[in-house]
């Protein structure tokens, strides 16, 4: 199943595939169904390793922008699976 299939989570519709210089990774922003929780993201690279933030955000914008800076900062290839999940 996919994890946009969980019907139990909400997903933002800022998520998806990203791709830049020959690297994809694919977007996961959701949060519990009904719920005015925080948003979780995960990014998920080609080789399905996935890194998780710790923290979560008051809005699925907030956790884009995160995103975005992330790869401004670091590039888009930090999130390429290097055998232990990430976590920020």
């Amino acid at each position: 199943m996919n994890k946009n299939d969980d019907p139990r989570r909400e997903y933002s519709e800022l998520s998806g595939e990203f791709s830049e210089n020959g690297v994809t990774v694919r977007i996961s922003i959701s949060r519990p169904v009904d719920s005015q929780l925080d948003w979780t993201m995960e990014i998920i690279d080609q080789a399905d390793g996935v890194t998780t933030w710790e923290d979560g955000f008051s809005t699925d914008r907030e956790a884009f922008d995160e995103f975005l800076a992330t790869i401004e900062r670091d590039g888009l290839s930090s999130f390429l699976d290097d055998t232990d999940p990430q976590v920020h």
